[in-house]
Protein backbone atom coordinates (compact mmCIF):
# COMPACT_ATOMS: atom_id res chain seq x y z
CA UNK A 1 0.00 0.00 0.00
CA UNK A 2 2.69 2.39 0.43
CA UNK A 3 2.53 3.95 -3.31
CA UNK A 4 -1.36 4.94 -2.13
CA UNK A 5 0.09 6.75 1.06
CA UNK A 6 2.82 8.40 -1.03
CA UNK A 7 0.37 9.79 -3.56
CA UNK A 8 -2.76 10.45 -1.36
CA UNK A 9 -0.85 10.24 2.14
CA UNK A 10 -3.30 13.37 3.40
CA UNK A 11 -5.97 11.75 2.91
CA UNK A 12 -4.84 7.98 3.87
CA UNK A 13 -1.80 8.79 6.19
CA UNK A 14 -3.85 11.49 8.15
CA UNK A 15 -2.47 10.78 12.15
CA UNK A 16 0.18 8.05 11.25
CA UNK A 17 2.11 7.92 14.28
CA UNK A 18 -1.35 7.57 16.32
CA UNK A 19 -2.16 4.57 13.76
CA UNK A 20 0.95 3.19 13.97
CA UNK A 21 0.10 2.41 18.30
CA UNK A 22 1.90 5.80 19.46
CA UNK A 23 -0.65 7.53 21.27
CA UNK A 24 -0.57 10.13 24.35
CA UNK A 25 -0.89 8.20 27.55
CA UNK A 26 -4.43 7.82 28.78
CA UNK A 27 -4.22 8.18 32.36
CA UNK A 28 -6.54 5.45 34.06
CA UNK A 29 -8.70 6.40 37.49
CA UNK A 30 -10.28 2.72 38.33
CA UNK A 31 -13.30 3.24 35.95
CA UNK A 32 -14.25 1.13 32.84
CA UNK A 33 -13.83 2.00 29.51
CA UNK A 34 -16.09 2.58 26.01
CA UNK A 35 -14.49 2.65 23.08
CA UNK A 36 -16.96 3.71 20.07
CA UNK A 37 -15.26 3.94 16.77
CA UNK A 38 -16.11 5.98 14.14
CA UNK A 39 -14.65 6.23 10.48
CA UNK A 40 -15.34 9.43 8.84
CA UNK A 41 -17.64 12.47 8.91
CA UNK A 42 -20.80 10.16 7.91
CA UNK A 43 -20.31 7.64 11.21
CA UNK A 44 -19.53 11.00 13.45
CA UNK A 45 -22.43 12.91 12.82
CA UNK A 46 -24.59 9.11 13.27
CA UNK A 47 -23.26 8.72 16.47
CA UNK A 48 -24.35 12.15 18.11
CA UNK A 49 -27.39 11.10 19.34
CA UNK A 50 -25.79 7.70 20.83
CA UNK A 51 -23.03 9.48 22.49
CA UNK A 52 -25.38 11.27 24.89
CA UNK A 53 -27.49 8.67 25.63
CA UNK A 54 -24.05 6.27 26.25
CA UNK A 55 -22.84 8.89 28.88
CA UNK A 56 -26.12 9.14 30.31
CA UNK A 57 -26.46 5.11 30.74
CA UNK A 58 -23.20 4.42 31.49
CA UNK A 59 -22.64 7.08 34.17
CA UNK A 60 -19.93 4.93 35.65
CA UNK A 61 -17.77 4.17 32.35
CA UNK A 62 -15.38 6.59 30.43
CA UNK A 63 -15.93 7.27 26.58
CA UNK A 64 -13.24 7.23 23.84
CA UNK A 65 -13.78 7.75 20.16
CA UNK A 66 -11.65 6.92 17.81
CA UNK A 67 -11.82 7.91 13.55
CA UNK A 68 -9.99 6.54 10.54
CA UNK A 69 -10.04 9.72 8.56
CA UNK A 70 -8.60 13.54 8.92
CA UNK A 71 -12.34 15.10 7.87
CA UNK A 72 -14.24 12.42 10.73
CA UNK A 73 -11.00 13.19 13.61
CA UNK A 74 -11.69 17.35 12.88
CA UNK A 75 -15.46 16.58 13.14
CA UNK A 76 -15.09 14.01 15.94
CA UNK A 77 -13.08 16.37 18.32
CA UNK A 78 -15.05 19.48 17.70
CA UNK A 79 -18.80 17.82 18.71
CA UNK A 80 -17.89 15.61 21.23
CA UNK A 81 -15.06 17.69 22.61
CA UNK A 82 -17.61 17.88 26.32
CA UNK A 83 -18.37 14.00 26.28
CA UNK A 84 -14.99 11.87 24.81
CA UNK A 85 -12.27 11.67 27.58
CA UNK A 86 -9.92 11.34 24.37
CA UNK A 87 -10.58 11.56 20.68
CA UNK A 88 -7.84 9.83 18.76
CA UNK A 89 -6.66 8.07 15.07
CA UNK A 90 -7.47 4.04 14.82
CA UNK A 91 -4.91 1.90 14.82
CA UNK A 92 -3.63 -0.11 11.52
CA UNK A 93 -5.50 -3.24 11.39
CA UNK A 94 -1.65 -4.94 12.42
CA UNK A 95 -0.89 -7.10 15.95
CA UNK A 96 1.65 -4.61 17.08
CA UNK A 97 -0.22 -1.26 16.30
CA UNK A 98 -3.48 -2.74 17.64
CA UNK A 99 -2.21 -4.06 20.79
CA UNK A 100 -0.32 -1.02 21.90
CA UNK A 101 -3.88 1.16 21.32
CA UNK A 102 -6.27 -1.39 23.63
CA UNK A 103 -2.91 -1.21 26.17
CA UNK A 104 -3.12 2.33 26.18
CA UNK A 105 -6.51 2.38 26.26
CA UNK A 106 -7.98 -0.54 27.91
CA UNK A 107 -11.37 -0.41 27.09
CA UNK A 108 -14.10 -3.04 28.34
CA UNK A 109 -16.38 -2.79 25.25
CA UNK A 110 -15.66 -2.08 21.74
CA UNK A 111 -18.53 -0.65 19.64
CA UNK A 112 -17.74 -0.29 16.05
CA UNK A 113 -19.72 1.89 13.90
CA UNK A 114 -21.82 0.28 10.99
CA UNK A 115 -20.24 -2.45 10.26
CA UNK A 116 -16.34 -1.74 10.76
CA UNK A 117 -14.87 -5.49 10.03
CA UNK A 118 -11.50 -5.10 11.41
CA UNK A 119 -9.91 -8.80 12.34
CA UNK A 120 -6.75 -8.27 14.04
CA UNK A 121 -8.42 -5.56 16.16
CA UNK A 122 -11.27 -7.57 16.71
CA UNK A 123 -9.07 -10.60 17.58
CA UNK A 124 -6.90 -8.43 19.81
CA UNK A 125 -9.75 -6.77 21.42
CA UNK A 126 -11.54 -10.25 22.24
CA UNK A 127 -8.13 -11.68 23.54
CA UNK A 128 -7.72 -8.20 25.88
CA UNK A 129 -11.02 -9.11 27.84
CA UNK A 130 -13.28 -6.58 25.93
CA UNK A 131 -16.73 -7.04 24.63
CA UNK A 132 -17.10 -6.32 20.62
CA UNK A 133 -20.42 -4.90 18.99
CA UNK A 134 -21.49 -3.44 16.36
CA UNK A 135 -24.09 -0.05 15.99
CA UNK A 136 -25.83 1.04 13.81
CA UNK A 137 -25.09 -2.06 11.74
CA UNK A 138 -25.74 -1.61 7.57
CA UNK A 139 -24.57 -4.60 5.54
CA UNK A 140 -25.56 -3.85 1.41
CA UNK A 141 -26.31 -6.87 -0.93
CA UNK A 142 -22.93 -5.20 -2.98
CA UNK A 143 -20.70 -5.65 0.29
CA UNK A 144 -22.62 -9.18 1.38
CA UNK A 145 -21.45 -10.53 -1.92
CA UNK A 146 -17.92 -9.29 -1.22
CA UNK A 147 -17.58 -10.78 1.91
CA UNK A 148 -19.48 -13.81 0.32
CA UNK A 149 -16.36 -14.21 -1.61
CA UNK A 150 -14.10 -15.19 1.75
CA UNK A 151 -16.96 -16.55 3.82
CA UNK A 152 -15.17 -18.95 5.84
CA UNK A 153 -13.04 -16.07 6.69
CA UNK A 154 -15.42 -13.67 7.83
CA UNK A 155 -17.21 -16.43 9.97
CA UNK A 156 -14.07 -17.04 11.92
CA UNK A 157 -14.00 -12.94 12.36
CA UNK A 158 -17.57 -12.74 13.04
CA UNK A 159 -17.34 -15.53 16.03
CA UNK A 160 -15.59 -12.99 17.96
CA UNK A 161 -18.51 -10.64 17.65
CA UNK A 162 -20.53 -10.32 20.89
CA UNK A 163 -23.31 -8.41 19.60
CA UNK A 164 -24.26 -6.66 16.07
CA UNK A 165 -27.37 -4.15 16.01
CA UNK A 166 -28.38 -3.82 13.23
CA UNK A 167 -30.20 -1.07 11.12
CA UNK A 168 -33.08 -3.26 9.32
CA UNK A 169 -34.01 -6.82 8.73
CA UNK A 170 -32.18 -7.13 5.39
CA UNK A 171 -29.00 -6.15 7.52
CA UNK A 172 -29.60 -8.46 9.74
CA UNK A 173 -30.53 -11.48 7.90
CA UNK A 174 -27.47 -10.67 5.80
CA UNK A 175 -24.49 -10.58 8.48
CA UNK A 176 -26.34 -14.08 9.98
CA UNK A 177 -25.85 -15.31 6.73
CA UNK A 178 -22.12 -14.79 6.92
CA UNK A 179 -21.62 -16.39 10.31
CA UNK A 180 -22.60 -14.40 13.18
CA UNK A 181 -25.01 -16.12 15.72
CA UNK A 182 -28.62 -15.09 14.59
CA UNK A 183 -29.03 -14.83 18.84
CA UNK A 184 -26.35 -12.34 18.68
CA UNK A 185 -28.12 -10.35 15.64
CA UNK A 186 -30.67 -7.58 16.83
CA UNK A 187 -32.17 -4.75 14.50
CA UNK A 188 -32.25 -1.38 16.35
CA UNK A 189 -33.18 0.66 13.33
CA UNK A 190 -30.85 3.48 11.72
CA UNK A 191 -29.28 6.48 14.74
CA UNK A 192 -29.72 8.89 12.22
CA UNK A 193 -33.52 8.65 12.22
CA UNK A 194 -32.78 10.16 16.04
CA UNK A 195 -31.14 13.36 14.28
CA UNK A 196 -32.12 16.41 16.24
CA UNK A 197 -30.91 20.10 15.78
CA UNK A 198 -28.66 21.04 18.37
CA UNK A 199 -28.10 24.87 19.53
CA UNK A 200 -24.93 25.72 17.95
CA UNK A 201 -26.07 23.95 14.70
CA UNK A 202 -29.09 26.57 14.72
CA UNK A 203 -26.53 29.25 15.19
CA UNK A 204 -24.86 28.36 12.26
CA UNK A 205 -27.30 27.95 9.99
CA UNK A 206 -28.63 31.69 11.05
CA UNK A 207 -25.27 32.73 9.97
CA UNK A 208 -25.75 30.96 6.71
CA UNK A 209 -28.69 32.75 6.11
CA UNK A 210 -27.54 36.25 7.00
CA UNK A 211 -23.91 36.11 5.19
CA UNK A 212 -25.49 34.97 2.13
CA UNK A 213 -29.14 36.42 2.15
CA UNK A 214 -31.16 33.74 1.96
CA UNK A 215 -34.38 34.98 2.26
CA UNK A 216 -37.24 32.28 0.33
CA UNK A 217 -37.10 34.74 -2.49
CA UNK A 218 -35.29 32.86 -4.78
CA UNK A 219 -35.29 28.78 -4.04
CA UNK A 220 -32.02 27.46 -3.44
CA UNK A 221 -31.12 24.33 -4.52
CA UNK A 222 -28.48 22.42 -2.45
CA UNK A 223 -26.08 19.60 -4.22
CA UNK A 224 -25.11 17.59 -1.04
CA UNK A 225 -22.23 15.46 -0.78
CA UNK A 226 -21.32 14.91 -4.53
CA UNK A 227 -18.64 13.33 -6.19
CA UNK A 228 -17.53 13.57 -9.03
CA UNK A 229 -19.12 13.94 -12.21
CA UNK A 230 -21.91 15.27 -10.17
CA UNK A 231 -21.38 18.58 -10.15
CA UNK A 232 -20.71 18.90 -13.87
CA UNK A 233 -24.31 16.81 -14.48
CA UNK A 234 -26.23 18.94 -12.11
CA UNK A 235 -25.00 22.00 -13.63
CA UNK A 236 -25.45 21.11 -17.04
CA UNK A 237 -29.26 19.99 -15.78
CA UNK A 238 -29.46 23.47 -14.81
CA UNK A 239 -28.32 25.34 -17.50
CA UNK A 240 -31.23 27.03 -19.14
CA UNK A 241 -33.90 26.75 -16.67
CA UNK A 242 -36.12 29.59 -16.62
CA UNK A 243 -36.99 29.44 -12.98
CA UNK A 244 -34.54 32.24 -10.70
CA UNK A 245 -32.96 29.84 -8.19
CA UNK A 246 -29.71 29.73 -6.28
CA UNK A 247 -27.01 26.78 -6.04
CA UNK A 248 -25.16 25.36 -3.29
CA UNK A 249 -22.53 22.52 -4.43
CA UNK A 250 -20.91 20.64 -1.10
CA UNK A 251 -19.10 18.36 -2.36
CA UNK A 252 -18.32 14.53 -0.22
CA UNK A 253 -14.70 14.82 -0.28
CA UNK A 254 -12.22 18.11 0.64
CA UNK A 255 -9.32 17.18 -1.96
CA UNK A 256 -12.36 18.04 -4.55
CA UNK A 257 -12.88 21.15 -3.32
CA UNK A 258 -10.58 23.15 -5.93
CA UNK A 259 -11.59 20.83 -8.58
CA UNK A 260 -14.70 21.95 -8.29
CA UNK A 261 -14.16 25.18 -8.06
CA UNK A 262 -12.13 24.76 -11.28
CA UNK A 263 -14.80 23.49 -13.01
CA UNK A 264 -17.00 26.87 -11.69
CA UNK A 265 -14.42 28.74 -13.71
CA UNK A 266 -14.25 27.08 -16.61
CA UNK A 267 -18.03 27.66 -16.65
CA UNK A 268 -17.68 31.78 -16.18
CA UNK A 269 -20.12 30.84 -13.44
CA UNK A 270 -20.38 33.52 -10.58
CA UNK A 271 -19.41 31.84 -7.33
CA UNK A 272 -18.29 32.39 -3.75
CA UNK A 273 -16.51 30.16 -1.51
CA UNK A 274 -17.53 29.34 2.40
CA UNK A 275 -13.97 29.65 2.84
CA UNK A 276 -13.62 33.17 1.44
CA UNK A 277 -13.92 36.02 3.77
CA UNK A 278 -17.47 37.74 3.78
CA UNK A 279 -17.62 39.91 0.53
CA UNK A 280 -20.60 41.73 -0.87
CA UNK A 281 -21.24 39.15 -4.21
CA UNK A 282 -21.86 36.31 -1.00
CA UNK A 283 -25.98 37.72 -0.95
CA UNK A 284 -26.58 38.24 -4.46
CA UNK A 285 -23.92 34.47 -6.10
CA UNK A 286 -26.15 32.65 -7.71
CA UNK A 287 -23.53 29.87 -6.70
CA UNK A 288 -21.96 28.76 -3.60
CA UNK A 289 -19.10 26.08 -2.93
CA UNK A 290 -19.44 25.36 0.25
CA UNK A 291 -16.17 24.02 0.66
CA UNK A 292 -16.13 23.31 4.39
CA UNK A 293 -16.65 19.73 6.89
CA UNK A 294 -18.96 19.10 9.50
CA UNK A 295 -21.15 22.59 8.51
CA UNK A 296 -23.83 20.48 5.89
CA UNK A 297 -26.51 19.76 8.42
CA UNK A 298 -26.34 23.54 9.32
CA UNK A 299 -27.64 24.11 5.53
CA UNK A 300 -30.21 21.90 4.91
CA UNK A 301 -32.59 23.94 7.31
CA UNK A 302 -32.00 26.49 4.54
CA UNK A 303 -32.55 24.32 1.28
CA UNK A 304 -35.75 24.19 -0.88
CA UNK A 305 -34.72 21.26 -2.56
CA UNK A 306 -32.08 18.77 -1.84
CA UNK A 307 -30.30 16.54 -4.75
CA UNK A 308 -28.07 13.89 -1.97
CA UNK A 309 -24.96 13.12 -3.97
CA UNK A 310 -23.08 9.48 -4.92
CA UNK A 311 -25.90 8.51 -6.06
CA UNK A 312 -25.72 8.93 -9.95
CA UNK A 313 -22.54 6.57 -10.14
CA UNK A 314 -22.53 3.41 -9.02
CA UNK A 315 -21.15 4.71 -5.54
CA UNK A 316 -24.60 3.78 -4.19
CA UNK A 317 -25.46 7.51 -2.24
CA UNK A 318 -25.30 9.47 0.87
CA UNK A 319 -27.33 9.49 3.54
CA UNK A 320 -30.90 11.29 2.73
CA UNK A 321 -31.95 11.34 6.41
CA UNK A 322 -30.37 14.73 7.56
CA UNK A 323 -32.44 16.96 4.72
CA UNK A 324 -35.07 14.71 5.74
CA UNK A 325 -35.36 15.69 9.12
CA UNK A 326 -34.97 19.27 8.12
CA UNK A 327 -38.71 18.25 6.00
CA UNK A 328 -36.46 19.16 2.83
CA UNK A 329 -37.72 18.02 -0.63
CA UNK A 330 -35.33 15.26 -1.98
CA UNK A 331 -34.06 14.29 -5.10
CA UNK A 332 -31.10 11.01 -5.51
CA UNK A 333 -30.21 8.97 -8.58
CA UNK A 334 -30.95 5.84 -8.87
CA UNK A 335 -27.80 4.15 -7.13
CA UNK A 336 -28.47 4.26 -3.58
CA UNK A 337 -27.62 0.52 -2.54
CA UNK A 338 -25.82 1.84 0.69
CA UNK A 339 -28.97 3.01 2.06
CA UNK A 340 -31.53 0.18 0.71
CA UNK A 341 -33.70 -0.08 3.26
CA UNK A 342 -34.29 3.80 3.99
CA UNK A 343 -35.00 4.68 0.22
CA UNK A 344 -37.47 1.62 -0.12
CA UNK A 345 -38.92 3.31 3.40
CA UNK A 346 -38.68 6.66 1.84
CA UNK A 347 -40.30 5.99 -1.66
CA UNK A 348 -43.41 3.60 -0.46
CA UNK A 349 -44.12 6.77 1.36
CA UNK A 350 -43.76 9.53 -1.19
CA UNK A 351 -41.05 11.04 0.23
CA UNK A 352 -38.54 10.68 -2.30
CA UNK A 353 -38.05 11.22 -6.03
CA UNK A 354 -35.27 9.23 -7.49
CA UNK A 355 -34.85 9.60 -10.67
CA UNK A 356 -34.28 6.16 -13.09
CA UNK A 357 -31.37 4.54 -14.48
CA UNK A 358 -30.18 5.11 -17.77
CA UNK A 359 -28.23 3.91 -20.45
CA UNK A 360 -26.26 6.79 -21.04
CA UNK A 361 -24.38 9.60 -18.71
CA UNK A 362 -25.00 12.22 -20.68
CA UNK A 363 -28.79 11.66 -20.32
CA UNK A 364 -28.29 12.44 -16.32
CA UNK A 365 -28.67 15.75 -16.52
CA UNK A 366 -31.59 15.29 -18.61
CA UNK A 367 -33.38 13.63 -16.14
CA UNK A 368 -32.30 16.21 -13.50
CA UNK A 369 -33.31 18.90 -15.51
CA UNK A 370 -36.90 17.08 -15.25
CA UNK A 371 -37.51 16.93 -11.85
CA UNK A 372 -35.83 20.43 -10.52
CA UNK A 373 -37.98 21.88 -13.11
CA UNK A 374 -41.08 20.77 -11.50
CA UNK A 375 -39.87 21.34 -8.13
CA UNK A 376 -39.11 24.96 -8.67
CA UNK A 377 -42.45 25.55 -10.60
CA UNK A 378 -44.31 24.00 -7.84
CA UNK A 379 -44.00 25.17 -4.23
CA UNK A 380 -46.96 22.69 -3.50
CA UNK A 381 -44.99 19.61 -4.18
CA UNK A 382 -41.72 20.48 -2.52
CA UNK A 383 -43.52 21.25 0.98
CA UNK A 384 -45.60 17.78 0.51
CA UNK A 385 -42.40 16.26 -0.39
CA UNK A 386 -40.59 17.75 2.90
CA UNK A 387 -43.79 17.10 5.21
CA UNK A 388 -43.91 13.14 4.13
CA UNK A 389 -39.88 13.38 4.38
CA UNK A 390 -40.21 14.51 7.84
CA UNK A 391 -43.27 12.39 8.82
CA UNK A 392 -40.63 9.12 8.03
CA UNK A 393 -38.50 10.75 10.34
CA UNK A 394 -40.30 11.01 13.54
CA UNK A 395 -42.47 7.17 12.69
CA UNK A 396 -39.00 5.50 12.76
CA UNK A 397 -37.51 7.26 15.59
CA UNK A 398 -36.24 5.30 18.71
CA UNK A 399 -33.03 3.65 17.23
CA UNK A 400 -30.63 4.86 20.31
CA UNK A 401 -32.90 3.89 22.66
CA UNK A 402 -33.17 0.58 21.28
CA UNK A 403 -29.54 0.28 21.23
CA UNK A 404 -28.59 1.38 24.73
CA UNK A 405 -31.08 -1.49 25.88
CA UNK A 406 -29.76 -4.08 23.73
CA UNK A 407 -25.68 -2.88 25.13
CA UNK A 408 -27.11 -3.11 28.77
CA UNK A 409 -27.27 -7.22 27.88
CA UNK A 410 -23.91 -7.21 27.45
CA UNK A 411 -23.19 -5.94 30.89
CA UNK A 412 -25.46 -8.46 32.70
Amino acid sequence: MLPMFLLRRVKYAAGFKQRLGNYPEFKKDGRKVIWLHCVSVGETNAARPLVGKLRDSFPDHRLVISTTTKTGQALAKKVFAGSADAVFYFPFDWKFSVRKALENYKPSLVLLMETEIWPRFIREAKTSGAKVAIVNGRLSEKSFRRYSKVRAFIFRVLGEVDQALMQGKYDADRIVALGLDQHKAAVTGNLKFDHSIEAAESELTEEFRRRFGIDGKRPLIVAASTHEPEEQWILESLDGIGEDYRLLIAPRHPDRFEGVSKLLESRNQQYVRRSNSLSGADHNADVILFDSIGELRSIFPLADIVFMGGSLIPHGGQSILEPAAAGKAIITGPYTHNFETVVKEFTAHHALIQTPEVPRDFQNPERLCEEFLALLSNPTLRQTLGENAKSVIETNRGATDKTIAQLHLLFK
